[in-house]
C-alpha cells in the first residue's frame, strides 16, 4: 500500500505541472478558438533555458526562474507580433497551421542551440526531500509541486482581480462586445500568448529537473492536449483537475502494469487512452460545456 500511494503523491506532482502546461492550451483555445500545436515546443525550450541558466552560468534556482520566465515574455511578445498578429480576422486553420510551423522552428532552434543533447540537472536543485509517514518525496517533484501551485494561484488571481485578466475572460466570450467597450483585442492576444509561453517554459524547467531535457519533451504538448481534453477545452479549473487525474494515473501505471510487459511503456501511451475514452464517451470533457449546433 505504501507503493501506491507514493505513486499517487508523485503522480499529483507530475499532474500539476501538466495541469500548468495545459493551461497554456485553454487560453489560446479560448482567446483564439484555435489548437496551439507549439504549446509542447514551449516546454522543451524551457527545459534548455534551466539547463542553462542552472549549470552553464550557475545562477541559484530562483534568479535562474526569472531569467527564463523574462525570455519566454520577450519570445511570446515576438511570436503573437510577428506571425499570430498578422493572421487577425483569417481562418481557425491559418492560426493553426502557423502553431505548427512554430513547433518545427522552435525544435530545429533547441538543436542549433543545444544540440539537441540530453541534458540534465538534478544535482543542482536543493534538497527538500518531503517524507509523509513512510512515503518519500523526491526533491524534484517537490519543487515541481510547489511552483506549480504558486504558479497556478497566481494565474487564477490574475484573471480573477487584474483588469487585463477580466478582459480576457471577456474576450473568450465574445470579442464584439469587448471591442464595443474599448478593449484592444491585439493587447488581449499579445498577453495570452505571453502567458502560454511563461506557462511552457516553468514547465519545462520543473519537468527537466524530473527526467532531463531532450528533444522528445516537446511531446508533453500531446499530454496536455489529452489533459485539455478531459478538463474541458474551454475550463481552467477542467485544466487543472484533470491535469491531476492523468499525472495520477500514468504514475500508476507505470508502477503496477509497465513491470508486467515485456518492454513496458504502457504510461508513455496512458495519457491518450485517456483522451481516446473521453472523446468517445464525454467529447466536451468533465467539466466542458457541451454546445449543440442545429442545422
Amino acid at each position: 500500500m505504501t507503493f501506491f500511494f507514493q505513486l499517487v503523491v508523485t503522480g499529483f506532482a507530475l499532474g500539476m505541472i501538466y495541469a500548468l502546461v495545459a493551461i497554456g492550451f485553454v487560453i489560446i483555445l479560448k482567446c483564439s478558438e484555435a489548437f496551439n500545436i507549439a504549446q509542447g515546443h514551449f516546454v522543451l525550450i524551457g527545459g534548455y533555458l534551466g539547463y542553462t541558466f542552472l549549470v552553464t552560468f550557475g545562477l541559484p534556482v530562483w534568479a535562474s526562474m526569472l531569467s527564463a520566465i523574462g525570455v519566454a515574455v520577450v519570445l511570446g511578445l515576438l511570436i503573437e507580433r510577428l506571425t499570430l498578429r498578422p493572421l487577425v480576422g483569417q481562418p481557425v486553420l491559418a492560426i493553426v497551421m502557423m502553431t505548427i510551423a512554430l513547433a518545427t522552428v522552435l525544435e530545429g532552434l533547441a538543436t542549433l542551440i543545444w544540440g539537441g543533447e540530453y541534458k540534465t540537472y538534478h544535482g543542482v536543485l536543493p534538497t527538500l526531500t518531503v517524507k509523509l509517514g513512510q512515503i518519500s518525496i523526491p526533491p524534484e517533484s517537490v519543487i515541481g509541486l510547489m511552483v506549480s501551485i504558486v504558479a497556478l494561484i497566481l494565474l487564477l488571481l490574475f484573471f480573477r482581480f487584474t483588469k487585463i485578466g477580466l478582459a480576457m475572460r471577456a474576450t473568450a466570450e465574445d470579442l464584439q462586445v469587448v471591442q464595443s467597450v474599448g478593449i484592444r483585442a491585439t493587447t488581449v492576444y499579445a498577453v495570452s500568448w505571453v502567458i502560454a509561453c511563461v506557462v511552457g517554459v516553468i514547465g519545462g524547467i520543473l519537468l527537466g529537473g524530473v527526467s532531463g531535457v531532450m528533444i522528445p519533451l516537446a511531446e508533453i504538448g500531446l499530454k496536455a492536449f489529452a489533459v485539455v481534453l478531459l478538463g474541458g477545452v474551454n475550463s481552467v479549473g477542467g485544466a487543472i483537475v484533470a491535469g491531476i487525474i492523468v499525472g495520477v494515473l500514468e504514475n500508476v501505471a507505470a508502477g503496477y502494469l509497465d513491470p508486467l510487459l515485456p518492454r513496458g511503456g504502457l504510461a508513455q501511451v496512458f495519457p491518450f487512452i485517456v483522451m481516446i475514452i473521453v472523446l468517445i464517451f464525454r467529447p466536451h470533457g468533465l467539466f466542458g460545456l457541451a454546445r449543440i449546433e442545429r442545422i
